[in-house]
């Protein structure tokens, strides 16, 4: 035998072996690999799915310009954190109880003028609330369920400033804004709340009108007014249409239950947008008679 035949063979045996051992760590390796790229697939389809959800949520790159008229007395004052909030103010005469008015999320508060004004001309002060990312607080920061409830606090601080404290706020919101109004009167910043077509929640919303239920992590803005029903104390009007093809009427009634005396309106055949075009005179007699 040729005096490296040995050594050749053990040479040759200890790289099988070697190689035997670094089979399950390349294994190992290639999955790790091939886990982190689908997870990264995986969290940037999720981030896709959450962007065009919020986008969705807030429109507000596709809600028309529209500027104030001059002849509206316009607000301009900053959130906590810093932005720009504008609200337009429409006297009554009365001075007594003022109507904060939380507009949907497919348009601007220009365009909720019609409200603020058979309302004065029922002797009540107006101010209509803007979002972030709205009308003429474009451009600015892009609108988020935190952002939106920054808006409205800095929009009751500007009015307590102005002498109009919780005492004399009457909180209202239509649609997306019934969740602002709500989330304020679990705040204690007003003395009655009115909501027009208002839902339970947005995850609440998804599954009655997408047939899915998603998770949190694309749900950011939640909106959750069923949740904090249970802390609301004050007078609640709600008023909602049976025929509603956004918001289904039953959420409507489910927050009438579960805010302790609150009065539901029901709008026979009205859909999400047309309830005023159907009963205005009747729905702001009522709100002026409720709101005092």
């Amino acid at each position: 035998m040729h005096p490296w035949a040995g050594d050749a063979g053990g040479a040759i045996s200890r790289f099988a072996m070697a190689k035997r051992l670094a089979a399950p760590h390349a294994v190992t390796m290639r999955v790790r690999k091939t886990a982190a790229v689908l997870l990264l697939a995986a969290l940037t389809v999720a981030w896709s799915i959450r962007c065009v959800g919020r986008r969705y949520l807030f429109p507000n790159h596709e809600v028309p310009f529209a500027a104030p008229p001059a002849s509206v007395e316009r607000w301009e004052f900053r959130a906590s954190d810093g932005e720009t909030v504008h609200a337009l103010a429409v006297s009554g005469g009365r001075h007594g109880h003022v109507v904060v008015h939380f507009h949907n999320n497919r348009e601007t508060m220009v365009e909720s003028l019609w409200l603020a004004q058979g309302l004065a001309e029922r002797g009540l002060d107006v101010v209509l609330a803007e979002y972030r990312g709205y009308g003429v607080s474009r451009p600015s920061a892009a609108p988020t369920e935190d952002g939106l409830y920054r808006d409205a606090e800095a929009t009751l601080d500007e009015l307590a400033r102005r002498g109009y404290g919780p005492e004399r706020v009457v909180l209202c919101g239509t649609s997306l804004g019934s969740g602002v109004a709500a989330e304020m009167a679990r705040r204690h910043r007003g003395a009655a709340l009115v909501l027009v077509s208002p839902y339970t929640s947005i995850p609440d919303l998804v599954r009655a009108r997408a047939f899915v239920s998603l998770p949190e992590l694309l749900l950011p803005d939640r909106f959750d007014t069923a949740s904090k029903a249970g802390a609301i104390r004050v007078p609640t009007l709600i008023i909602h249409g049976d025929a509603d093809e956004i918001v289904p009427f039953s959420m409507g009634t489910r927050i009438a239950q579960l805010i302790v005396g609150s009065t539901i309106v029901r709008i026979k055949s009205g859909r999400h947008g047309d309830l005023f075009a159907r009963r205005g005179k009747q729905l702001l007699d009522r709100i002026s008679s409720f709101a005092g």
